[in-house]
């Protein structure tokens, strides 16, 4: 395992354990000194908390947040089976 693998492992470690977070589907990709988030997460909240755990664990690298905010509300209307 590389060394960006191994760092990519931890800091996806990071986001799933921190209770700010909690994101298992956020992919972490690291490359030379620059991390890359991508996926999806219910708020904006939770996107800018994505970028301050990996701050925390990573400050020496720069942070590219491409994390899409996709509210899981209530279903509206009915669904029509067919």
């Amino acid at each position: 395992m590389s060394s960006e693998q191994y760092l990519a492992a931890n800091l996806r470690r990071a986001v799933a354990e921190d209770p700010r977070t909690a994101e298992l589907g956020v992919r972490v990709t690291v490359r030379g000194d620059h991390v890359m988030l991508s996926g999806d997460v219910a708020c904006a909240e939770r996107r800018a908390a994505l970028e301050e755990v990996l701050h925390e664990a990573a400050p020496e690298l720069t942070i590219f947040n491409d994390v899409r905010v996709t509210p899981a509300g209530e279903p509206e209307g009915e669904e029509d089976l067919r």
